[in-house]
């Protein structure tokens, strides 16, 4: 009989090797630390990565890549040098995108041109405060070309506590 189980060994490098994959070498020690904990399926697939109470990513079933909570979010733009994986937003609509609206093309001022449709992506201000982490619609280009409709589907924003902080 062959056990689905992992060790937590295991499964911190199994999802730091994804993280490698889908956001560059480093990516994954710089997200996930030692102390993490892992949540799994049914089927003994590991489902969330957990960081005391706060989700730091959760693996999609359909194509094995990560989607970030805001914790790894904050921890990937740390070790992600700018424009890598961002897409920057007018000030004047930083703080809707913050509580988790949708970022629309005409409010982008700038975009990682290697952002491909799909992508797990960081939305940050122009002085580079990260807002939220979502999904990209779009291409990096598609995203700067259009000047109309969603670019970033947000899927969790840091919320209006992040424009305390400065």
């Amino acid at each position: 009989m062959v056990s689905t189980e992992y060790s937590n060994d295991s499964s911190l490098r199994r999802i730091r090797t994804i993280a490698d994959f889908q956001f560059g070498a480093g990516a994954g020690a710089a997200i996930f630390p030692d102390e993490c904990a892992f949540q799994f399926s049914t089927t003994g697939r590991i489902r969330q990565v957990r960081l005391g109470k706060e989700r730091l990513a959760t693996v999609r079933a359909q194509d094995g890549r990560l989607t970030l909570g805001i914790a790894a979010a904050e921890r990937l733009a740390v070790h992600l040098a700018p424009p890598a994986y961002r897409v920057a937003v007018q000030e004047d609509v930083a703080p809707f995108i913050a509580d988790g609206k949708n970022a629309m093309a005409k409010h982008v001022v700038a975009a990682d041109e290697g952002i491909r449709a799909g992508d797990e992506v960081l939305v940050v201000t122009g002085d580079d405060v990260l807002l939220a982490t979502g999904a990209a619609l779009l291409s990096g280009r598609e995203i700067l070309a259009f000047n109309y409709g969603v670019a970033v589907k947000v899927r969790q924003g840091r919320g209006s506590e992040c424009f305390q902080e400065r």
